[in-house]
């Protein structure tokens, strides 16, 4: 089965799930306002007014503008598609009517951004369209049909995304290897650019700043693309990176300390912040359970962290991974504003986060680490090879 036709299989039970009529995604020229939930539908663009609609009664249709009906069609994922020449008005209202769905769930959000890909000059078209039938007033938020449809990962995704992360952790030993005293961050960056294109792999972010690479105290420590400063003795380096394998994310941190002349060990401090971030990585992953909070599993890395005396980290433990290395809503964080309602939904089985907290060694730069985990029935199992000790440069 193709990932479109199972994804719109699992659809339908979601919908029967939350007790929604019908799941709307209504979109047009996607290649410059593409929704999030397209990846899942469709595996191309949409030029006009497109409408791709999954029934709870399980019948799955898309009104496309007429060039567009082969592409749709090719999925063999709908019961039937509709290709229109002069407005999509009238095929629209006709399969709407003939549904009758007392809710009609669209792509808005205020809370998750995956969520949120209808725009606002769309809705209004939408609803001044369903006036004509008096459906305008059923229309209601799509986030927990779409919540959960990224989140729920099939075993295909999963597969995926482990083979993307295998690839950036093979990635990660090569560049281990190269980092040397002397060379710049961009020149350590250009090596793994190298080393993706020889493994045929893309990046899984932006390019720009896909890998980052800090060196060193005084860095912009994330978001940032690579610099010319240089890898000096002493200083610890630490590196952001992923890569896609089909479409789907890895997201890794990896973190080296660059010895003195004289040293066989790394000093004290870098020791114990190593092994201070291992630990709370390993706390944290033991709270990722089915039916948990993930403000349970930040609260137990943040805990671990302040013990050692160390100050907590200025962000999310974790986020959820998938067709984005950004990606689902529920997440690992604190009960802080911009993160919203997001820590406090509930996890759930074949969800991927990853787990990334950090800490500053005064004078030497910023150690961290970032593990990705699956969450089983019972609890979360490692997809990547963890980074239980400091890597030596």
């Amino acid at each position: 089965m193709s990932l479109i036709k199972e994804k719109i299989e699992q659809a339908r039970g979601i919908l029967k799930e939350h007790e929604i009529d019908c799941w709307l995604t209504f979109v047009r020229e996607t290649q410059i306002t593409g929704d999030p939930s397209l990846q899942f539908l469709v595996n191309s663009d949409l030029t006009w007014h497109s409408a791709l609609i999954v029934s709870a009664s399980g019948r799955a249709v898309a009104i496309v503008g007429a060039y567009d009906k082969k592409s749709v069609e090719d999925t063999g994922a709908y019961d039937e598609v509709i290709g229109y020449v002069q407005g999509i008005r009238t095929d629209l209202l006709r399969a709407l009517a003939a549904l009758s769905p007392k809710s009609i769930a669209v792509n808005y959000s205020q809370e998750s951004e995956v969520c949120d890909g209808l725009t606002h000059g769309m809705f209004l078209t939408l609803q001044a369209t369903l006036a004509e039938i008096g459906l305008q007033d059923r229309l209601v938020s799509a986030e927990k049909i779409v919540s959960a449809l990224r989140q729920r990962k099939t075993p295909w995704e999963v597969e995926r995304i482990r083979r993307a992360v295998e690839a950036a952790d093979d990635i990660f030993d090569a560049v281990g290897d190269f980092i040397r005293p002397g060379r710049t961050e961009k020149e350590i960056a250009a090596f793994v650019k190298i080393e993706m294109d020889a493994a045929r792999l893309g990046p899984a972010w932006d390019p720009r700043v896909c890998p980052s690479v800090f060196t060193g105290p005084d860095t912009a420590e994330a978001h940032y693309g690579p610099t010319d400063r240089k890898v000096e003795p002493g200083h610890v380096v630490n590196m952001d990176f992923g890569v896609k394998v089909d479409g789907y994310c890895s997201d890794l941190q990896r973190s080296w300390y660059v010895r003195r002349e004289g040293e066989a060990s790394p000093p004290d401090d870098v020791k114990a912040g190593f092994d201070t971030i291992v630990r709370a990585i390993e706390a944290a992953r033991r709270c990722v359970k089915p039916g948990a909070k993930g403000i349970e599993a930040d609260q137990a890395a943040r805990q671990v962290l302040a013990d050692a005396g160390y100050q907590e980290f200025p962000h999310a433990l974790g986020h959820q991974v998938g067709r984005f290395a950004h990606d689902g809503s529920a997440l690992l964080a604190p009960s802080w504003e911009k993160y919203g309602k997001k820590p406090l939904e509930p996890i759930e089985e074949s969800m991927i986060f990853t787990l990334e907290p950090r800490l500053t060694v005064p004078g030497k730069g910023i150690v961290t680490m970032e593990e990705m985990v699956v969450v089983t029935r019972t609890g979360a199992d490692y997809l990547s090879r963890p980074q239980q000790n400091v890597r030596m440069i």
